[in-house]
């Protein structure tokens, strides 16, 4: 791995000249003039009559996805401009442009879906069955069974163009709100005004007055933008309740269900157990309030640091120990994360103006993946950085595929990424040069499960009972933060003394488009991610090769049906994922052996 490490990364080899790339320009003109052919030949299209008519609709299946991974290109190159600069104004009218387009795309798409959906199944069953489109019959059906479920194509494609002012519109609204938010802060170099993706690094600082003082400003800074974050989540669910009535659907989670391809049997009986396993959580997080000197947590503390190892661990320090544990597992994953690291796909670099939260991103035209974050050198910092490496080792192991099947659930992918933390987590407890060092360690692991079995609950059952009360009409800020608190205090099992109760304002997940419920998939990840890291420890060397075919399949299988192909697992029923919280539970069990002495 070369040195230094750049701190930001190189976005000039997608497209040079950022928001006023002439090569982006460019690329922008070509893409809108083929959705405009793309929109022709699907007005000329009709449903086939027999094998042979088939064939016309070729062309059409080409372009589909020719632009659709033009469109991601696109939409991602803007996201990073926006990401690494909120006041960056080019990349805001072009985010606008892009999702425009989009809109025009799947208003194309949705109309083809009608071509799919008056076709015979007796001529549907021969045409999945020639050999140019038998690997996109997955897909081809998904959408064709999902398109016989929704209102007319005309009034989708409707709903599709009103969205880029209304219900995108409020996103992006949202994003606006965020890059005005600004909290002062006073340290050795003085007084400062911080962005949220400064402060939210902040709330887990060591130092327990920094904490309570960061928190409760955040907390005041989200109440100050309250209305208007309340004003977008509400017409943000306004919008999808009215789409669900037009389309029949009465259960809100329709749609996140099937955007991750799993049933609510399967989601059902992973909470169970989740909540099963509470009580050793509950335990950790009591034992944890005494090793703090404290009765009992606040919300800012479950991510306060234990032990002496507060150290910050620098960038390129990480990077290579992240290489090193990834080795141990697979070359393969390791040789990838050395050349997103080699090739500057990754921004860390702490500095205002940056949008809060990290992500990973993929380039399906350049077959490239860019990772964004704040890195101060937190263990929550490498914990992150591994995740998003994560995930662009699932996109690189599909590149070779259809783009059609490169299409993976959020539930999958968060798999991949988890995965790669727990390789991180796990093999440096192991390898801790002393008890100190080794409880820090694991109590950072157990953090994780502290987010995905409680802090993720606590958003599901929010959002949930937000929609549900959204139903009766707008509610408002207070009300929101009445259902927040509520929600976090069931999910942790009433253990802390003081929630956050604007945590629906300050989180960007509750205010994304793609995805509805953009927070159970990360506990369904993480938690077979765990199981499967538990079948990798009783197998060795030879998962490496099941888990990547495993991953290249997620995008033409559900979940139930890619774990019984390269598992032999059940998700229906606990087994699989009461294993999963067996690790779990152990590292908290000798977490609470090893600090008996101390509390």
């Amino acid at each position: 791995m070369k040195q230094p490490l750049s701190l930001t990364w190189e976005l000039e080899t997608i497209f040079p000249g950022g928001s006023s790339s002439p090569e982006f320009a460019d690329f922008l003109a070509t893409l809108e003039a083929d959705i405009k052919t793309l929109g022709q030949h699907v007005k000329e299209a009709v449903s086939p009559t027999d094998l042979l008519s088939t064939k016309g609709l070729d062309i059409v299946i080409e372009l589909l996805q020719s632009c659709s991974g033009r469109l991601v290109q696109a939409s991602e190159f803007v996201g990073c401009l926006g990401a690494q600069n909120q006041q960056d104004k080019g990349a805001i009218r072009l985010s606008g442009k892009v999702t425009g387009m989009r809109a025009g795309y799947e208003g194309i798409g949705s109309q083809f879906d009608n071509v799919l959906r008056q076709t015979s199944d007796e001529v549907w069953a021969a045409w999945m069955l020639r050999p140019e489109i038998a690997p996109l019959a997955f897909v081809l059906s998904e959408s064709r069974d999902l398109a016989r479920e929704k209102m007319s194509p005309e009034l989708e494609s409707l709903a599709l163009e009103l969205a880029v002012d209304g219900y995108h519109g409020w996103s992006e609204h949202y994003e606006t709100i965020v890059s005005s938010i600004k909290i002062p802060f006073e340290d050795q170099d003085g007084s400062k005004l911080l962005s949220a993706g400064q402060a939210f690094n902040k709330l887990d600082d060591p130092d327990p007055k920094v904490r309570e003082v960061i928190f409760h400003k955040w907390e005041e800074a989200w109440s100050g933008a309250a209305d208007y974050c309340a004003d977008a989540l509400n017409h943000l669910g306004g919008f999808r309740l009215k789409l669900y009535k037009g389309r029949g659907w009465e259960d809100v989670l329709k749609e996140p269900l099937n955007i991750n391809r799993m049933s609510h049997d399967t989601l059902n009986v992973m909470w169970d157990v989740i909540t099963n396993s509470k009580p050793a959580l509950v335990a950790y997080l009591e034992r944890k309030a005494k090793l703090l000197g404290l009765e009992s947590l606040a919300w800012n503390d479950v991510d306060a640091p234990i032990g002496k190892s507060t150290a910050k661990i620098p960038y390129e320090a990480a990077a290579k120990d992240i290489v090193t544990q990834f080795r141990k597992f697979s070359p393969k994953l390791a040789e990838f994360a050395e050349h997103a690291f080699d090739n500057n796909w990754i921004e860390v670099e702490d500095r205002s103006g940056k949008r809060p939260g990290g992500f990973c991103v993929s380039f399906p035209e350049s077959k490239e993946s860019r990772i964004f974050m704040t890195y101060s050198g937190t263990p929550s910092n490498v914990s992150t950085l591994a995740h998003e490496l994560g995930h662009a080792y699932h996109s690189y192991l599909l590149d070779d595929l259809p783009l059609f099947n490169q299409n993976y659930a959020m539930n999958v992918a968060e798999t991949a990424s988890t995965f790669a933390e727990v390789i991180v987590s796990d093999a440096q407890v192991k390898a801790a040069g002393n008890d100190e060092e080794k409880l820090a360690l694991l109590e950072a692991k157990i953090q994780n499960s502290v987010a995905f079995f409680m802090n993720i609950h606590a958003r599901f059952l929010f959002e949930t009972r937000f929609y549900e009360k959204r139903k009766e009409g707008l509610v408002n800020a207070e009300e929101l933060s009445a259902l927040m608190e509520e929600a976090q205090k069931e999910a942790f099992c009433g253990v802390l003394s003081e929630y956050h109760p604007h945590f629906w304002a300050s989180k960007l997940h509750f205010y994304i488009t793609d995805v509805p419920f953009y927070n159970f998939p990360y506990t369904v990840g993480y938690m077979f991610s765990t199981g499967l890291y538990r079948l990798a420890l009783q197998e060795g060397a030879t998962f490496a090769d099941k888990y990547d075919n495993l991953l290249r399949d997620t995008g033409v299988m559900t979940l139930e049906d890619l774990v019984a192909k390269h598992l032999d697992v059940d998700l229906k029923k606990p087994d699989f994922w009461q294993g999963a919280t067996e690790l779990i539970v152990a590292d908290i069990t000798e977490f609470l052996e090893m600090t008996k002495h101390l509390a």
